[in-house]
Formats: C-alpha cells, sequence, structure tokens
C-alpha cells in the first residue's frame, strides 16, 4: 500500500489578508487626501481676499472714495475681494508703501515718480490745472499786478494751493515750457483749508490748483478770489500739447465755460493739461485677485454715484503697451473680456489630481494582483495535486487511502474558495476545478464501491502485488 502525504503535509499557507487590508488603507486615504486637497484648494481660491490699498492725505476726496469703497466692498454678498485703507501723508508715500510691499494697491499721482514694481488697475480722477489771476482791488491794499499771460509771471508771487510738492513741480514745468525762470518767480503754498484766507488778504498775484474739474477746493478758492463783482483771468496754457509730448504723464485738455462755479468763470474755453490718479497694483499681485477686484470696482461704480459722485469718475487703465503705466494683467483681462473662470485658472490642477487618482488606481490594482500572486501560485499547485490524487484514486486499494485523500481536497476545495472571493481567481478558473473535484470524488465512490465488493485476501493480494511493483 503507498502511502500519501498527510493534510498537514499539503495544508496551504493562509493567504495575505493583513497585506490586503494595508493597501486597502493606502488607497482609501490617498484618495481621501487628493479629495481633501481638492476641497481645500477650491475653499481658498474662493473665499474673499483682503487687499491693502495706500491711500492719502488725511481727510483728502481720494481717502472718502477708498473708505467708501472699501465699505461697499466688505458689505456686497458673494465679495471676492475686500478692502483695507492704509492712511499715508499723500500720493507719494502711497506709492513708497506700494515699492515697500506694505500695500498690494495705491492711489498714485500720474505726474510723480511711479514705482518699478506698480501696474495700472484704474484711472481714479482725471485732474485738471487751473491758473488764475484774482481782480484788481479798489482803493485797498495793493495794487494788483496785471497778468494774462503766463510769461508774464516772472517777478510775481504765484500761490499753489496744497502742500504736495508735486503741484509745486508742475508749475515750474509750465514755467520753463513758456521760457520763465523758476527762480524768478516766488513760489507761496497753504493748504488747501486756508486757500480762502490767504486769497482774500491777497497773498500772491496769482494761484494755481489742481484737482478735479468740478474739485470744490478749486471752486472755492476761485471764488474767494472774486472782488467786488470782479471777474478773475484765468490763464490758458497755450503750449498744453507741447508739455504733453515732452512729458507722458500730462495730457492737453480744455476747461469749459462756466464749469468753474458760475457762468463766467471761465467766459470762454481755456486750454490747460490734465494728470491723472490712478489706481495701481503691485506686480506679482494674483491676475485672478485683480481681475476680481477690477470688476467689483466697475460693478458698484455706478451704485456709488448718487452718495459719491467721484466714484462715477473712475475709468479703465489704458492696455496699450506703450502706456504710461503698464496695465495689470488682471486688469487687462477684465478690460479686454478675457478673465478667466474658476475651471479656466485650475482646470490644470484638476486635471492633474484626476491624472494622481488613476494613478493610484492604475498602481494599487496592480499591487493587488502582485499580492494575489501567491494566491494563484498556491491554487494552481492545489490543482495540480488534486489532479493527482485522482489518477492515485483511481488505483488505491486503501479506504483508509481514500479516505485521507478526500479530507486534502475538503482543504484544497476551502482554499479554492478563499482565494475565488479574494479575487485571485476567476469564474473559469473555479469551474474548473470543480470539474476536477467532481471527477476525483466519483473517482473515489467508483474506488471505494469497488474494493468493498472484494474479499480481504484479494485486497492484500493486491496491495502486496502494487508494493512490490513499486518497489
Amino acid at each position: 500500500m503507498t502511502d500519501g502525504p498527510g493534510p498537514a503535509a499539503t495544508s496551504p499557507k493562509p493567504p495575505p489578508r493583513s497585506a490586503r487590508r494595508r493597501l486597502t488603507f493606502v488607497l482609501i486615504a490617498g484618495a481621501l487626501a487628493i479629495i481633501g486637497a481638492l476641497v481645500a484648494g477650491y475653499y481658498f481660491a474662493v473665499r474673499p481676499v483682503t487687499l491693502r490699498i495706500a491711500v492719502g492725505p488725511p481727510n483728502s476726496d481720494d481717502l472718502r472714495v477708498v473708505q467708501t469703497l472699501a465699505q461697499a466692498f466688505n458689505n456686497q454678498q458673494n465679495s471676492q475681494v475686500r478692502l483695507r485703507p492704509v492712511q499715508t501723508d499723500g500720493a507719494t508715500a502711497s506709492a513708497q508703501t506700494l515699492a515697500d510691499g506694505k500695500a498690494d494697491l495705491a492711489i498714485i499721482r500720474g505726474d510723480l515718480e511711479v514705482p518699478k514694481n506698480a501696474q495700472a488697475v484704474a484711472t481714479l480722477r482725471k485732474n485738471v490745472v487751473v491758473l488764475w489771476v484774482p481782480p484788481a482791488a479798489k482803493g485797498r491794499g495793493r495794487k494788483a499786478a496785471k497778468i494774462t499771460k503766463i510769461a508774464q509771471l516772472a517777478g510775481h508771487k504765484v500761490g499753489v494751493v496744497g502742500r504736495t510738492a508735486a503741484n509745486v513741480n508742475l508749475l515750474k514745468t509750465i514755467l520753463v515750457q513758456y521760457g520763465v525762470d523758476p527762480a524768478k518767480v516766488e513760489v507761496i503754498q497753504f493748504p488747501a483749508n486756508e486757500a480762502g484766507d490767504a486769497i482774500r488778504n491777497q497773498k500772491a498775484d496769482a494761484y494755481l490748483a489742481a484737482g478735479p474739474a468740478n474739485s470744490k477746493i478749486t471752486i472755492d478758492a476761485i471764488a474767494a478770489s472774486t472782488r467786488e463783482g470782479g471777474v478773475p483771468t484765468f490763464l490758458s496754457i497755450d503750449a498744453a500739447e507741447a508739455i504733453a509730448q515732452n512729458h507722458p504723464a500730462y495730457e492737453a485738455t480744455e476747461i469749459p465755460a462756466g464749469s468753474l462755479g458760475a457762468a463766467d468763470r471761465p467766459e470762454d474755453e481755456v486750454k490747460t493739461i490734465s494728470f491723472a490718479h490712478h489706481i495701481v497694483a503691485r506686480r506679482g499681485l494674483s491676475e485672478s485677485t485683480v481681475a476680481a477686484f477690477t470688476r467689483q470696482l466697475f460693478s458698484i461704480r455706478q451704485s456709488l454715484k448718487n452718495d459719491f459722485p467721484l466714484a462715477a469718475k473712475i475709468e479703465t487703465p489704458d492696455t496699450d503697451k506703450d502706456a504710461t503705466i503698464p496695465v495689470h494683467p488682471g486688469a487687462a483681462a477684465f478690460v479686454d473680456g478675457e478673465e478667466k473662470t474658476f475651471l479656466d485658472r485650475y482646470s490644470d490642477y484638476i486635471w492633474w489630481s484626476l491624472m494622481a487618482l488613476s494613478a493610484m488606481g492604475s498602481a494599487g490594482a496592480w499591487f493587488a494582483g502582485y499580492l494575489k500572486q501567491d494566491e494563484r501560485n498556491t491554487n494552481s499547485s492545489q490543482r495540480e495535486r488534486l489532479l493527482e490524487m485522482l489518477k492515485t484514486a483511481r488505483h488505491s486499494d486503501s479506504t483508509d487511502e481514500l479516505d485521507q485523500m478526500q479530507a486534502e481536497a475538503d482543504d484544497i476545495l476551502r482554499d479554492t474558495l478563499v482565494c475565488f472571493e479574494h479575487g485571485a481567481i476567476e469564474q473559469g478558473t473555479l469551474t474548473a476545478f470543480n470539474i476536477a473535484l467532481e471527477q476525483f470524488h466519483n473517482a473515489v465512490a467508483d474506488r471505494k464501491a469497488l474494493l468493498m465488493s472484494m474479499p480481504q485476501n484479494l485486497q492484500r493480494a493486491s496491495a502486496q502485488f502494487r508494493a512490490a511493483g513499486t518497489a
């Protein structure tokens, strides 16, 4: 009688369930991490961004405009951008604040030095230059100078409204254009709130003011210079186009008749120059953020003009390549109608995330298949063992041996079903295994029936004969 291998010798190793669990946990954790990154990215992309905007001086129209805009931005639903004013001493200080990186936006004068990191977002307002000579006083005080042209300002006093040195430099630029030595003109500066008293007390022979065409400061200053029904003489800057040609920050323009507080102020159009106050952003500020700011700025501009007329003066920036101040790409995208949507801005990140998920799934599938390779190899050897037992069963002369092989076949069946549940083998392989198992059980049953029908002495003789043949 031949002794077949016992169940302990052929029992397969249990499948590596812990490795599969670790793989499952890794895949789930990786997927959750990517989904979490996408959700976090979306949150940070759509949450409101607070921008610091430098503006000054205190109590100026520019500061009031910015404060009004900040309040409107902060109260607006679904606002992507909010504003936090950073008060400065004036346009020059605001420009320096932006240059130092202490602000994201700034209100600057176009005729002053523009920071190298500044890019235009919008034109806050246009300013015109007004030069006038008060009418002569009658009967008291010193005799007013007879001045009708800019070239006659040499040897006289010119009062400049406002403390900023920029207006003094502006006056000097005009004088030089007319061949007047600035050193021969005495310049007196006084704050805007003291302009009326200074003019009424005849502190100067002529005056210069720069501001919006309907500036209350300019209109009040001109009104203060009107004495006993006299009409101020407005000095025309006939060389405005030449000045604009030599100084790109300035533009030639005209003061309309009757636009300075009365029908006779001035009586006719007066040639002059203008310059702009700009809203600029620092270079490097997110294109999408600046585009959102520009969109919000122009969406609420009209709604504020009734309460704050200066807001209606806000204009889009010059997007030409030769503009004095280069436009910020975000503002240009809004003006040109090329502003990117959320999907446009983040489609690459979404695509790469999906590719990462796909790659992770493929890697997981490969790794899972790699882990199941041992199970497939074990199952394949078990099928071979089953086929060998099928052959052995057909010639076995011992019912004990047949019972032992049946027990081993039961173990193989159990392990095969576990492999199938784990996905290590497919349905077709399981079907083939079932056919082999059925043939084995039929062979065992037939062999047992044959052995039971044979006399005991014949069985022993057959066993001895087979033993001698295998020796």
